[in-house]
C-alpha cells in the first residue's frame, strides 16, 4: 500500500491517502499529476504490533473490527487481511477489539465510543459477572455519545449507571449501539444476558 498506516497498543489501525495531495513546500518539485484517483491495499488485525501480548486471557483469536469511516463492524482473525479502498485525502481509522468469551457462550468485544476516532481510547475495563439469575458484562468509562461493542448474543437488557436503557442489536453484524446520555463524564455499562 503506498498510503501511510499508523497503529498503537490500543488496537487502532489509521489507514491515509495522501498521495498526489501536494507538493513540499520546500522542494522544488510539482505535484504529481498521475496519481491513481483510488488507493486500495489491505491491512489486518496482525498489523497492530504486540497485540498478542496485551489480548485478554480467553481470547478466541478473532477481532472485532470498526470502521470509522463507514461506521461497520466486523468479525475477523487476528490474520486474516482485509480491503481497503481510499479516494485522495481520505481516511480511515479501524478499531479493533479482541473478542473473550464470557460465560462460556458470550462473545464479546468492546469497541468504545463510536463517533470518536479512537473509540476504545473511552473504555477503561471490561470484565464479566456471574449472578444466579443470569450472566453479564461490565465496561467502565467515560464521555458521552454511542457505544458500541461485538456480542454474539442479543443482551436481555442494557444499563448506563444503573439506569436501564434502550440498546439496538443488530443480528447481521452482531453490532451492540448503547446510548451514554450527554453530559455524563463516567459511566457503568451493565450487559445482562
Amino acid at each position: 500500500m503506498d498510503g501511510k498506516r499508523i497503529w498503537n497498543l490500543k488496537g487502532v489501525i489509521g489507514v491515509f491517502n495522501c498521495q498526489g495531495a501536494g507538493s513540499w513546500p520546500c522542494l522544488d518539485n510539482p505535484i504529481e499529476k498521475d496519481v491513481s484517483p483510488i488507493l486500495s491495499g489491505q491491512v489486518s488485525p496482525a498489523d497492530i504490533e504486540y497485540f498478542e501480548e496485551v489480548a485478554p486471557s480467553k481470547w478466541t483469536g478473532d477481532c472485532a473490527v470498526f470502521s470509522f469511516k463507514a461506521g461497520s463492524l466486523s468479525r475477523l482473525p487476528k490474520k486474516r487481511p482485509f480491503d481497503v479502498e481510499l479516494k485522495i485525502l481520505e481516511c480511515d481509522v479501524f478499531t479493533v477489539s479482541p473478542i473473550k468469551v464470557y460465560h462460556g457462550k458470550v462473545h464479546f468485544a468492546a469497541i468504545g465510543l463510536i463517533d470518536m476516532y479512537n473509540s476504545g481510547g473511552a473504555v477503561k475495563t471490561v470484565g464479566g459477572f456471574d449472578h444466579p439469575d443470569n450472566g453479564g458484562i461490565g465496561i467502565k468509562g467515560r464521555g458521552a455519545g454511542r457505544f458500541g461493542a461485538y456480542s454474539n448474543e442479543k443482551p436481555k437488557l442494557c444499563s448506563v449507571n444503573s439506569e436501564q436503557v434502550e440498546f439496538i442489536f443488530n443480528n447481521e453484524d452482531n453490532f451492540l449501539t448503547i446510548p451514554i446520555p450527554s453530559g455524563t463524564n463516567f459511566w457503568e455499562i451493565v450487559v445482562s444476558y
